[in-house]
């Protein structure tokens, strides 16, 4: 597992049309709030006609968030940008010039055999000509993964691939919305993704590949008003979190401080961690009873979650224990 906050502290990650040209002022003026990630898309939310258009915007928009900052610190998010192809990735680089320092990193899509070498090559030559680390976050959404005669060789071989870039994909993501396109499916403001059957068995397989390696990240929710949209999300976070995903895919601002919250550290768990990662290494006993007295801690057996609950309190804090009813699941996921 990773044992750097960087990985768990992507959060909600806000997805804007890179030619939105409100977007520099909405961050400068903190309309999103202060806890949030930002990727700037260049691939779907984009008519393919108005692509360089696009990157043109998306240009001055890098700029003046830059330069307002230096003048008047503001929350500065981590910066995404979600390319189409691999040249963008040299190009933007190269135009964003000084402003490149408050870009954390690209997202590439539809990530698959075809284009992973192009991607990584692409990447490593821009941190050879960078003044920092730029990051990746493949997304795995390409309808190749539904062939169940190929998804397991599939995954492993895009997990050899990232091997020689590892510690510079801070997630994997999932494209959940392209994969319930291609059977048809959308799921109401009352239901799960992880009662699509067909989809959930797909994100088992992928955090089954690179759960142990990699933080992977929950799929988009595309409710943000109207009736149960807040109760809905809350019930698919705690489906994502208890089938292994970390954080979510935003896609509009009422979503940021519902992700914020559900993730937060319930303080029985945060204490709990913390007793077990301080752990008395000559204890005749590996197994005790919790601070609580309700469930049993065991050192050899939840040190990895141990260190992964004090992670994700440092990066979204604890929790009142009178808010965690607020957070059971009402059903159990489908795998």
């Amino acid at each position: 597992m990773k044992n750097n906050i960087l990985y768990y502290s992507i959060g909600a990650l806000l997805y804007c049309p890179a030619n939105k040209k409100s977007v520099a002022d909405s961050v400068v003026q903190e309309k999103f709030g202060s806890k949030y990630s930002l990727a700037l898309c260049l691939e779907d939310t984009i008519n393919d006609r108005f692509v360089e258009e696009a990157e043109q915007e998306l240009i001055r928009t890098i700029n003046t968030i830059y330069i307002s900052y230096q003048k008047n610190p503001f929350y500065l998010p981590k910066i995404f940008v979600r390319v189409r192809n691999a040249s963008q990735i040299t190009r933007l680089t190269g135009a964003f010039g000084d402003s490149l320092r408050i870009v954390t990193g690209y997202i590439i899509p539809k990530f698959t055999t075809e284009n992973a070498a192009t991607y990584i090559q692409a990447l490593i030559r821009a941190n050879e000509t960078a003044r920092q680390k730029l990051y990746v976050m493949p997304i795995y959404e390409n309808m190749v993964m539904i062939d169940l005669r190929r998804r397991i060789e599939l995954l492993y071989e895009l997990k050899d691939t990232l091997a020689s870039i590892e510690d510079l994909v801070l997630n994997i993501r999932v494209g959940g919305n392209d994969l319930c396109h291609t059977f048809g499916f959308r799921r109401h403001a009352d239901e799960s993704i992880h009662q699509i059957q067909p989809i959930s068995q797909i994100f088992s397989d992928i955090i089954t590949v690179y759960g142990m390696d990699y933080v992977v990240s929950g799929p988009v929710w595309e409710y943000y008003n109207g009736p149960g949209w807040e109760k809905g999300l809350l019930r698919e976070i705690n489906d994502d979190k208890l089938c292994g995903f970390t954080g979510k895919t935003v896609i509009h601002p009422n979503q940021i401080p519902v992700v914020n919250r559900a993730y937060q550290v319930s303080q029985t768990d945060f204490n709990d961690a913390r007793s077990i990662l301080n752990w008395n290494q000559n204890a005749n006993e590996y197994v005790s009873g919790s601070l609580t007295k309700e469930r049993m801690n065991e050192y050899k057996t939840h040190n990895n979650w141990a260190k992964k609950t004090l992670f994700m309190a440092e990066a979204f804090g604890i929790r009142e224990e009178r808010q965690t009813a607020a957070y059971l699941p009402t059903h159990p996921p489908v795998f």
